[in-house]
């Protein structure tokens, strides 16, 4: 049994500026990976903190398989990030897409910014995971994942 919703497998596709370097990011940048998602607006409040902090948590606790896991914060409104954000979730891509078609593939606009999201490393979108999120029970999903797939960057 799997914590996470399955999602309709698809693939996602488009492209951001991160915010970083103000480079193109497309989805095809971290294919390879299993990437958690998360959608919010630059101000970020608390949250979007949360959800960062889960993220960034439940890589960490990956261990030695960390390395195959990205997060992927898709910025809706372009708003800039807080420098503080930058560094305490160092390692996030930080993607402006609030007029990307990223967007138009992950869920209506109500619900975007209340899930976690996984995007497997072919680049499907597959799980999303519950607004009350557990972060026991969703680093034990993306640990099951990590021991069942075949695929490594």
């Amino acid at each position: 049994m799997n914590y996470g919703d399955l999602l309709e497998v698809r693939e996602l596709t488009g492209s951001g500026i991160n915010q970083h370097n103000n480079k193109v990011f497309r989805t095809k940048d971290v294919h390879g990976k299993w990437v958690m998602v998360t959608i919010d607006s630059g101000d970020c409040n608390e949250a979007c903190r949360l959800k960062l902090y889960f993220m960034r948590q439940i890589r960490l606790i990956q261990n030695t398989e960390q390395h195959r896991v990205e997060r992927l914060w898709l910025i809706d409104d372009n708003v800039t990030v807080a420098g503080d954000l930058i560094e305490e979730y160092e390692g996030t891509l930080f993607i402006n897409a609030e007029e990307s078609e990223l967007l138009d593939q992950i869920g209506t606009a109500e619900e975007r910014r209340k899930h976690i999201y996984l995007i497997d490393p072919m680049g499907n979108l597959m799980m999303r995971f519950p607004e009350e999120v557990d972060p026991r029970k969703m680093s034990s999903d993306i640990k099951h994942l990590l021991d069942v797939s075949q695929i490594e960057r």
